[in-house]
């Protein structure tokens, strides 16, 4: 998710002409086996989702499990499924899914919906938990971007989500209230509700559907910092992905008349009652987006860890292998998940 037009936030960006570098995205595992998968939400709606299995695997056995999510805008082929890949590899069954109305599964294209995809967590929990290879009792949640406040707000009323994760974590509800760093007026938030309400008259009579926000489809000599970072990951072989069907000129921008609905997201209001499940928060110290870990962290009660990557942006921790901390991932849900079965 990108946001625009805040000039203070240059300085904070790394200096760096190639923020590609170590990047790999498109990992795949021979450790490892994907495995397509679909299953309903309580909406009657298809989630679609890649299921990720160590070789080593003993079926007869059951495991620990972890649902990942793709950041705002994107699918589960950028940045979820590296992470579920790399965390299979470490001996856990991992799925990465697409929340809906983006990717594969159901849901009109771009919409925003923060209960759907809140419900997305769960439901692949009620997939996970169904399986007889996985242990139910031993299921944890990565959020990459957006879906770090999805997960929040899917864990705080699901306890199935047994320790929970958050990496590069955009509150998709603040920063569409109020910007980064609150940057944005009152005035300027009311004026975007008004067009959005506007434009639901447009779409009622049959009028082509407004998408904005997302990514840039082209730099130019003005393009802002931030967008400069998320066209490295969206707009060039490092992470772009198109899914079949859909259009590239929309791919991450949600609706203009349903992205108000994160106005009313509020993920972060009643954090401390998923405790005593722990929490991780993961930032990039450079990171333009750090004010919502921080804010996560504050809000949130004991076990909780905020983790501070070193040199590391936003965008750095989708996809950038030798700077995210596998170790830091795998040692928090070995060390939890483990915790639950002793329960």
């Amino acid at each position: 998710m990108s946001v625009t037009g805040h000039a203070a936030f240059a300085a904070n960006m790394k200096a760096s002409s190639d923020v590609s570098n170590g990047a790999d995205n498109f990992y795949k595992s021979d450790k490892v086996t994907l495995q397509k998968v679909t299953f309903k939400n309580q909406y009657q709606m298809n989630v679609v989702g890649n299921l990720f299995v160590p070789k080593t695997f003993d079926r007869s056995k059951a495991h620990p499990a972890l649902v990942v999510s793709h950041p705002m805008g994107a699918v589960k082929e950028q940045s979820a499924n590296l992470y579920a890949t790399k965390m299979a590899e470490q001996g856990f069954v991992t799925l990465a899914i697409d929340l809906p109305g983006w990717g594969e599964s159901d849901g009109p294209r771009n919409l925003v919906s923060p209960e759907m995809y809140a419900e997305a967590f769960s439901a692949a929990v009620d997939f996970l938990g169904t399986q007889s290879f996985v242990d139910r009792r031993c299921i944890g949640a990565i959020g990459i971007c957006g879906s770090g406040s999805f997960v929040i707000s899917a864990a705080k009323i699901d306890p199935r989500m047994k320790a929970i994760a958050t990496v590069s974590m955009y509150d998709m509800g603040a920063v569409n209230r109020h910007a980064l760093q609150k940057s944005q007026t009152l005035a300027q938030r009311k004026a975007s509700i008004a067009a959005a309400a506007e434009q639901r008259y447009v779409e009622f009579q049959g009028g082509e559907i407004a998408v904005a926000g997302g990514t840039d489809l082209a730099l130019t000599a003005d393009t802002h910092p931030i967008q400069r970072e998320f066209f490295d990951f969206y707009r060039t072989p490092r992470g772009e992905f198109t899914p079949a069907g859909a259009s590239p000129q929309r791919t991450t921008k949600p609706t203009v008349a349903s992205n108000v609905k994160f106005m009313n997201f509020y993920p972060f209001n009643d954090i401390e009652t998923i405790s005593p499940r722990p929490l991780l928060f993961i930032s990039g110290d450079h990171a333009h987006s750090k004010e919502f870990s921080e804010d996560a962290y504050r809000r949130a009660a004991e076990p909780k860890e905020l983790v501070w990557v070193r040199g590391a942006g936003h965008v750095d921790l989708y996809d950038r292998v030798n700077l995210i901390p596998w170790d830091k991932l795998t040692a928090f849900f070995g060390r939890h998940l483990a915790q639950t079965v002793a329960l």
